[in-house]
């Protein structure tokens, strides 16, 4: 791919978060940038205010005069949009350049020192950890980020050609595109069976990404791929040890191949979150960079909006806000908050997403879900999908332990959270809980403030 000649990248679902980056990328290297998607969000907000036209209708009619100069203009897509969708048609049909989104990333990263970070759980964190990590110790580096790092206020941390940062993404097989130097994986977990079927042939995926690395990889202690590990207490190549919370920071030291390194700090909460740390601790020290640096810019490290956010945080209420929509992310929120809070009664608010999803881990889903001490579950957020019968949120509470649980629309949460007595209010999901996430917060802050 020669980018020599490009002026003008239209991207199709630019609200998505990997596509934002790029977009932000692309616009930091002055080629006219512009795009479609299905609903304003924040993300197309945050693009819109750096001069980026996005409109909301599948129009042709709507697209900006420049891009139709077609020897000079780049289509990029993203795989979620649907068959039929009139705009991708008309680039297709009328012979545009047109790319996926993994196949840029890969073109981007192709001439760096590339970090990839793969697994079915983690990527965001870790890759954001390590793109701070690598900005803070002054090196040549971009990352690419599929969350708002709460640092910067972005998904892109622009800082140079030299290295990049990618989330090396098992969606789709994305993550084949990529020419990784180190790479690690956090997670293998059955997960998007809708696009691979059968937990054998993501595992299988996993395996041919891991074919790609060229220098280095780092593996989870347990998974069944060779590489250089990391974990807790498990004996690892970089191992966490001795654990402690100190006014909800996380202390502990790691031994790595050649020292033990004493009181790294972080301030995100959860023993997952200290896997994260470590792997992308690990990657770091293996490049070069040294411990003293790492470690302090672990203590600056203010986290993903979206993972773990405190959205309030008082004596009488807490109001957290997290992605997970997958059993082992619910499982590790659900783990991370009784672990900060022994004895308060916890909420949750869960928005299931994908209907294949929910099918496929329904009774995972019911365990990790009864851990909470209360439960408002939403309509399951369909994403790319149509209904699948008898699959509904209905089905899913049934099999849920927790005594006190119920099924909400999205107008009448608030009202049904505030007839709890619950002090911990979690809510999770990957659609659009996000922005009740929001109303949520408002409404409990104007109340604070009276």
């Amino acid at each position: 791919m020669d980018l020599k000649n490009i002026h003008n990248i239209y991207f199709i679902g630019i609200g998505g978060i990997g596509m934002s980056a790029l977009a932000r990328f692309f616009n930091a290297n002055n080629f006219f940038v512009s795009g479609y998607d299905k609903t304003p969000s924040p993300v197309t907000k945050g693009l819109n205010e750096l001069g980026i036209s996005i409109h909301f209708e599948d129009d042709i009619k709507a697209i900006p005069e420049q891009v139709f100069d077609k020897k000079d203009t780049l289509i990029v897509y993203t795989p979620a949009i649907p068959k039929d969708h009139a705009e991708f048609n008309y680039f297709k049909d009328h012979g545009y350049t047109i790319y996926k989104r993994s196949e840029i990333l890969g073109a981007i990263t192709k001439n760096t020192f590339c970090f990839g970070v793969a697994g079915t759980h983690g990527k965001t964190t870790t890759s954001t950890i390590l793109g701070h990590i690598l900005h803070e110790a002054k090196l040549n580096a971009t990352s690419f980020l599929g969350g708002i790092a709460v640092n910067y206020n972005s998904n892109l941390i622009l800082g140079g050609d030299k290295i990049s940062v990618v989330e090396a993404d098992e969606f789709d097989r994305s993550f084949l595109q990529l020419s990784p130097n180190f790479a690690c994986i956090t997670s293998m977990d059955a997960d998007h069976l809708d696009i691979y079927g059968e937990e054998a042939a993501l595992t299988q995926s996993f395996n041919d990404f891991a074919n790609l690395v060229s220098d280095k990889l780092f593996i989870r202690k347990g998974l069944p791929i060779e590489g250089i590990t990391y974990g807790i207490e498990e004996g690892a190549d970089y191992d966490a040890k001795n654990i402690k919370i100190e006014n909800g920071t996380y202390i502990f030291d790691v031994q790595t191949p050649t020292e033990l390194y004493k009181n790294i700090e972080i301030n995100i909460p959860g023993r997952h979150n200290v896997l994260n740390t470590v792997v992308a601790l690990a990657m770091a020290d293996s490049y070069g960079v040294p411990l003293a640096t790492i470690a302090e810019a672990l203590r600056s490290f203010k986290g993903i909006k979206r993972r773990f956010n405190y959205k309030i945080k008082t004596d009488n209420l807490v109001l957290i806000d997290d992605y997970a929509h997958h059993p082992t992310e619910i499982n590790a929120v659900a783990d991370a908050v009784r672990e900060l809070f022994p004895s308060d009664k916890i909420l949750a608010v869960f928005q299931p997403h994908l209907f294949t999803r929910t099918r496929d881990f329904i009774d995972d889903f019911a365990t990790s879900l009864s851990k909470f001490d209360e439960l408002i579950l939403l309509d399951i957020y369909p994403a790319r999908e149509k209904p699948i019968e008898g699959v509904t949120s209905e089905w899913l509470l049934g099999k849920i332990d927790t005594q006190k649980k119920q099924i909400s629309t999205k107008e009448e949460v608030i009202k049904k959270i505030k007839a709890s007595d619950a002090k911990i209010i979690v809510m999770i999901g990957a659609g659009d809980i996000g922005v009740l996430v929001e109303e949520v917060y408002q409404n409990f802050k104007i109340e604070t403030q009276n």
